[in-house]
């Protein structure tokens, strides 16, 4: 194998890059994607193609030495990007099987077969780069954490458009958008806590005072989120009694999804300040 797939490792993410690649051109033939389900399985195949590509081609070029001093473990960022392309290729591959998988359905077998094949190809090279014991802040507990909180997010704001965009649009109550506000920002705070523990340079330059900012922030997210566990359910299962879906079933199925989801992460921020206050 010449270029930058060689070995084991380089073999496994030219089968990533493929199986990937495959499932987002079935879908693209099989017509445009209007369900904001489908945007998110089109999206994380996309991810699950650039990612192993980027990393495969930084290795094979040596810069991964050049970016040492910005970037603390180059063996915990990779094993941390290919745990996250797992799960969230898993996700894509359950949610594309539920939603878009039917038995008069050829295209969209084809495409879930191939999405799983890529699913096991990833989830094997998950645990042989884990299995290396890589030491950094993704594969610590606080950075699988922080990590859940922005997969879980991705998928509670998914559920929330798909909620509206099934629904009519005319619905849109003050709750429920604020909801949604609180589910953004956490997350858009979370990618940048997630970003800055990353970056070496921007640990010395923020590292005075850094550890406080996190642990108010967790505070106020386990606020904000509680905030939200209340309000969506309060306005969201009240409008079935005023204006019903025409398909109930998909119409709890993303209130159920939000809900579920917000809780999740309520709990995960609440672990998260725990760990914050043990760490100080």
């Amino acid at each position: 194998m010449c270029g930058p797939f060689k070995g084991c490792q380089g073999i496994l993410r030219l089968l990533e890059i493929i199986l990937s690649a495959l499932s987002l051109i079935i879908v693209i033939f099989r017509g445009r994607m209007v369900s904001p389900w489908g945007v998110w399985c089109e999206f994380v195949w996309v991810f699950c193609i650039v990612v192993p590509l980027v990393l495969s081609v930084v290795e094979a070029k040596m810069w991964h030495i050049l970016l040492a001093a910005f970037l603390p473990n180059w063996a915990d960022l990779t094993c941390g990007l290919t745990i996250l392309c797992t799960v969230m290729i898993s996700s894509a591959t359950l949610i594309f099987a539920v939603v878009f998988v039917c038995l008069s359905c050829i295209d969209s077998i084809l495409c879930f077969i191939v999405s799983l094949a890529a699913t096991v190809v990833f989830l094997i090279d998950a645990v042989k780069q884990k299995k290396m014991s890589p030491s950094g802040y993704l594969s610590s507990p606080r950075g699988v954490l922080r990590t859940a909180e922005a997969f879980i997010a991705c998928i509670i704001l998914t559920a929330a458009t798909d909620h509206f965009v099934n629904g009519e649009w005319s619905y849109r109550p003050f709750g429920m958008i604020c909801s949604i506000i609180v589910f953004a920002l956490c997350l858009l705070v979370t990618v940048v806590i997630i970003v800055l523990h990353l970056l070496k340079l921007l640990q010395c330059l923020l590292s005075f005072g850094f550890s406080m900012m996190e642990f108010v922030f967790n505070i106020v997210a386990v606020l904000l989120y509680l905030l939200a566990v209340i309000l969506w359910p309060v306005f969201g299962y009240k409008r079935h009694m005023y204006n019903p879906y025409t398909c109930e079933k998909c119409s709890y199925a993303d209130l159920n999804t939000v809900s579920i989801g917000a809780i999740v992460n309520l709990v995960l921020y609440i672990v998260d300040i725990v760990l914050s206050f043990k760490a100080r």
